[in-house]
């Protein structure tokens, strides 16, 4: 079972209102059922979610539903679910405000008073049209998907009501509208009283944000170790310039100790170096002062192929 399927069937346990159940039956009425003249049919792969659609109806109107199962024999045996529905058409969707005289109406957020209406909305529309992946196999991804832009326009701007930045993109005739953020998506399933798949995404969010801390760690100690080397053995090509042309003499005795230490350890870093030093010698420096010396002896290295 994914992530979103668990997800999905954990939505189902919450026990709600009536005018959340009503707000939730609306999306899923308008974005996942057939109207037709004579019925609404409304289909679902999850018996959760079917039987969840179908108690709603059962409370808010009273009808009488047809349940067909049909087995889907394409890549694997799983059943579908059908509800249809023949009585009460017109009073359940002037009700539910999809339709009006007969006529299908846009998504208006004005019949949503409140913020729980809202929430309920957006809970109809992901168990119909939306998926979320599953953190520990991929990245952070929530969405819906409709066919109709109004549609995907209306569950934007819903969302941005209850404060959550959302995209929206076309793919091959259809509208998709995603989340991106870790932390909004995680506030999205604790808005959808998921607790254990927001322990779960919890989990896997704190590991997975402390292993990339970890790494950018690593990441940096490497560049930095990179970057002592390179460093440690172009100055001990300065020192053999020095060396080989006779110009030792002209440093000081501490710029000296400082060559012999290097020389001793060319790959250690500024820091390092000059701990060794002050623990071995009379002479306390720190990793400016070592490089106050090489600037000294580059210095003279650059005088000196100048004048040459």
């Amino acid at each position: 079972m994914t992530f979103s399927t668990r997800l999905k069937e954990e939505i189902t346990e919450y026990n709600s209102n009536i005018i959340e159940k009503r707000a939730e039956l609306s999306a899923i009425i308008r974005y996942a059922a057939k109207i037709t003249p004579n019925s609404i049919i409304i289909t679902s792969e999850n018996a959760k979610i079917a039987r969840r659609i179908y108690s709603y109806l059962k409370e808010i109107f009273g009808i009488n539903i047809k349940i067909i199962i049909r087995n889907q024999k394409r890549f694997r045996i799983k059943q579908i679910y059908i509800l249809e529905i023949k009585e009460k058409l017109s009073y359940i969707l002037e009700s539910l405000y999809i339709y009006h005289n007969h006529r299908k109406i846009k998504p208006n957020a004005n019949y949503l008073e409140t913020n729980e209406e809202k929430i309920a909305y957006l809970k109809g529309t992901f168990l119909t049209n939306g998926s979320v992946n599953d953190p520990s196999t991929s990245g952070y991804h929530l969405e819906f998907v409709f066919s109709n832009q109004s549609d995907a326009y209306f569950i934007k701007k819903l969302l941005k009501e209850i404060e959550f930045n959302s995209k929206i993109l076309k793919r091959n005739n259809r509208y998709m509208i995603y989340i991106k953020s870790a932390e909004d998506i995680s506030d999205v399933i604790k808005l959808f009283n998921a607790i254990n798949s927001l322990f779960y995404f919890e989990d896997i969010r704190i590991y997975r944000d402390h292993k990339n801390m970890v790494n950018r760690l690593n990441n940096c100690e490497i560049a930095n170790q990179e970057k002592s080397i390179s460093t440690g053995l172009k100055q001990i090509e300065e020192i053999e310039f020095l060396e080989n042309n006779n110009l030792i003499n002209l440093l000081d005795e501490k710029t000296k100790i400082i060559i012999e230490y290097r020389k001793k350890y060319p790959e250690s870093s500024y820091n390092e170096l000059a701990e060794i030093i002050s623990l071995e010698t009379n002479y306390n420096i720190g990793k400016s002062g070592i490089n106050h010396h090489f600037i000294k002896i580059k210095k003279i290295i650059d005088e000196v192929k100048k004048n040459n």
